[in-house]
């Protein structure tokens, strides 16, 4: 946790030196959003983590980090503005910098702000990251597995599981209701459209991971039968399979940073102070606390 203490520190400063202490305050309160909202991000990076080599790890670990924290903290609010408003990547970071007064939704000229254009793109950017993780959490409770905790309930959707293409079947009727019933009518399409590419995604991501996966080998060096869990720890995923584990790691790192962005803009719509807080400060917590799960096992 070095590191992340340090750029914390760092952090702090340069906010005080931008806004002050309200700044200070804000990158604080950003700071422990994205740490609690990620905490489950850590813990589920840590798993995928331990399936790849020391290598791979420590891309994930460096270059990774970049990508989060510039990546999804600062180039992907821009990307939405940018796309939603139809200007330029240079007019789209002056949105951003030079906010209306009083944080009203609208400039004068009737032109809407940054945070209204990021606001509105929610539902496509919700529909993609929920779906994505929708994916994920079918897969694992339809997984069947030696020990379970809630037999009851676990052991009967383990055998639902079994029933092919189940996940993309209950994902896809689930998408459809949400879509049909739940999103604003102006954006019934777009929800649908947003929630097909998680989809996809999940499914080519996912999918790529598994056909370069290594199989599970037991004492005698044999592959464990079923064993589609990932390789032990002899076994570590390189090559094609460690690059795969890596784009599976960066999609699903998105999706979870999603929620963080977007409820960003509930506490202040300033990118800088944004940045500092959830990329700078928060990404790295996240970062450290994967770090400790992987060592600690």
């Amino acid at each position: 946790f070095g590191l992340s203490f340090a750029v914390t520190v760092v952090s702090i400063i340069i906010a005080a030196l931008y806004g002050g202490p309200q700044a200070v305050l804000l990158v604080v309160i950003l700071s422990i959003l994205e740490i609690s909202l990620s905490f489950d991000n850590a813990v589920i990076n840590a798993t995928v983590l331990r399936r790849m080599s020391e290598f791979w790890q420590k891309i994930f670990l460096t270059v990774g980090i970049v990508i989060a924290v510039f990546g999804m903290r600062l180039v992907f609010p821009l990307v939405i503005v940018w796309l939603a408003s139809g200007l330029g990547p240079v007019a789209a970071l002056d949105l951003a910098l030079n906010p209306p007064a009083d944080d009203a939704a609208y400039f004068p000229d009737g032109s809407p702000s940054y945070e209204t254009l990021l606001t509105d793109a929610h539902p496509q950017i919700a529909a993609f990251g929920g779906m994505f993780l929708l994916m994920l959490f079918l897969g694992f409770i339809l997984e069947e597995r030696e020990i379970t905790w809630l037999s009851w309930l676990e052991k009967p959707l383990a055998r639902a599981g079994k029933l092919d293409q189940l996940a993309v079947i209950v994902a896809g009727g689930l998408l459809l209701l949400t879509a049909s019933y739940i999103a604003p009518e102006d954006t019934v399409s777009t929800v649908m459209v947003a929630g097909v590419l998680g989809m996809i995604t999940y499914i080519a991501v996912n999918g790529l991971g598994e056909l370069f996966n290594t199989p599970e080998e037991d004492e005698n060096g044999e592959v464990v039968e079923g064993s589609s869990g990932g390789p032990t720890e002899l076994a570590k995923a390189t090559g094609k399979a460690g690059f795969f584990l890596f784009l599976y790691l960066e999609v699903l790192d998105a999706s979870f940073s999603f929620d963080g962005v977007i409820g960003a803009f509930a506490i202040t719509s300033d990118p800088i102070i944004i940045a500092l807080g959830l990329g700078f400060v928060g990404a790295m917590f996240v970062r450290s606390i994967t770090v400790f799960l992987v060592r600690k096992g």
